[in-house]
């Protein structure tokens, strides 16, 4: 477990001080406490954490998705993860269009956060399956647009996409598309060429983050 310097932000005190207690039980430097959008900003810009635990609904003021682009904006090196009780595909895409580096549910347990902790340190993205999935296949209301999903991808090709984040496998695919197994191995090659990923979970929840800049048009 690495020695990270977190900010907390929840606007419910014991939420803020329970998970601090937590998290400095396993060995993180809880470096700050805020409880709204605009002190999680404040702090941010003058304590440079490595990570911003995020509450989505904060009591006053801007909430933490609004927090979020403005910490984004600053230009720190400095990785917000969302922790709330909010499972909508609306607020997770909403969340990664933001610049959120994940989301995850506060019934998770405390062994799961740390090792989404420890993946946005790494620079990735943390985000459950089941809310890839639900981001994938919740319509999305806006135009499109050039930079829209449905011109990086054929339409089979985010139908593949969104069962690949339901945790379908190849053979499952092709089951489900009527298609040959092939098939599926050329289109799953050919969408994380087309998004410049490494593997096929980063190509679905970047899939997300596309949906989430269409959606913000």
């Amino acid at each position: 477990m690495s020695s990270a310097r977190i900010l907390i932000v929840d606007d419910h005190q014991l939420a803020r001080e329970g998970l601090a207690a937590v998290l400095t039980g396993k060995g993180y430097d809880v470096v700050g406490l805020a409880d709204t959008g605009e002190q999680a900003v404040e702090h941010a810009r003058e304590l440079v954490p490595d990570v911003v635990l995020m509450d989505v609904r904060l009591g006053a003021g801007i909430d933490g998705l609004e927090a979020t682009r403005r910490i984004a904006a600053l230009g720190l090196p400095v990785r917000v993860l969302m922790l709330t009780l909010h499972d909508m595909p609306g607020y997770v895409r909403e969340a990664l269009g933001a610049g959120a580096a994940g989301y995850v549910l506060k019934d998770t347990a405390i062994g799961d956060l740390c090792a989404a902790v420890e993946q946005v340190l790494a620079g990735q993205s943390a985000l459950p399956l089941e809310l890839v999935t639900a981001a994938l296949r919740a319509p999305v209301l806006a135009a499109p647009s050039p930079s829209s999903l449905a011109q990086v991808l054929t339409t089979r090709e985010q139908q593949v996409v969104a069962l690949v984040a339901e945790g379908l496998t190849n053979k499952e695919i092709a089951r489900e598309l009527g298609i040959s197994p092939a098939t599926v191995k050329v289109h799953v090659e050919r969408l994380i060429g087309k998004l410049g990923v490494a593997d096929r979970t980063q190509a679905a929840v970047l899939a997300v983050k596309m949906q989430a800049g269409e959606a913000a048009r």
